[in-house]
């Protein structure tokens, strides 16, 4: 197994882990009644990330390690953790509203609207980077891109609805 492959195959457990984490969360989150906004662009978005880590695999897998980037990368799982750490049960793969409970501004939330999206974007693009690919890194960074400004549009108008539901009472 080569350094890259290593590195390679705790990414993608790293993210099997998470979409256990995430499906569990939303199980239980749908149970005390929330609901899921705009669920018709997911697909997409799994789309996007199964492909990206394909690709990482299948031009990545024999490639020299860009230490710097590797290191840069490290620091992105720390905000992840942060992120995770923060929204605790509440943390999904989906934009997942649970009515009556106030938003979350603790954390890294105090100074990004929508940290966890910002790691995500960070690991696209410098993922590719430490393997020596940025072309991969580039097409990657759009096509995400692309995706957070649909599902950012939606997730901001849900928390917005939220919010108001939440001043009234309701």
């Amino acid at each position: 197994m080569t350094s890259a492959e290593f590195i390679l195959a705790l990414v993608t457990l790293q993210r099997a882990a998470e979409l256990a984490v995430s499906s569990r969360n939303t199980g239980k989150l749908r149970a005390r009644g929330a609901f899921e906004v705009a669920p018709r662009h997911y697909p997409l978005v799994v789309a996007v990330h199964a492909a990206w880590l394909i690709s990482l695999w299948i031009f990545g897998h024999g490639q020299p390690i860009n230490a710097i980037a590797l290191l840069l990368y490290i620091a992105l799982q720390g905000f992840r953790l942060w992120v995770m750490w923060t929204l605790g049960a509440r943390w999904t793969t989906r934009i997942i509203i649970l009515p009556g409970e106030p938003l979350v501004s603790a954390g890294p939330y105090r100074f990004l609207p929508h940290p966890n999206y910002a790691v995500v974007a960070g690991e696209i693009a410098i993922l590719p980077l430490v393997f020596g690919l940025p072309w991969l890194a580039l097409i990657f960074t759009v096509l995400n891109a692309t995706i957070l400004s649909i599902r950012i549009r939606a997730e901001n108008q849900a928390l917005a609805a939220a919010r108001s539901m939440l001043a009234r009472g309701a």
